[in-house]
């Protein structure tokens, strides 16, 4: 018997989410915590971008580190989650 699978995101929720994903600032974003990623002496932003496509870095107040680390790492898990979903809607219709 084949088991039925449902998918609870719509197809407008997941285009939503990838407009947010394109317009975003490109990655990849990457925490940089003071005293943690560097030594002692600087601010703790988000690095946005590597090399010559670096862009401006982000920095957030009130945040935590785990705010942070989390807001940097959205920035590369998010698409990849997307991928993933979009994969696993196709191999079940």
């Amino acid at each position: 018997m084949k088991q039925k699978y449902i998918i609870m995101i719509t197809e407008e929720e997941l285009e939503n989410i990838k407009k947010r994903i394109n317009s975003a600032t490109p990655g990849p974003w990457k925490a940089q915590v003071e005293g943690r990623d560097f030594p002692l002496g600087g601010d703790t932003f988000i690095m946005t971008g590597e090399g010559e496509k670096r862009t401006e870095d982000i920095y957030l107040t009130g945040a935590t580190i785990a705010d942070i680390d989390f807001i940097a790492n959205a920035r590369q898990d998010v698409p990849t989650l997307i991928r993933e979903l979009e994969e696993l809607k196709r191999r079940i219709s």
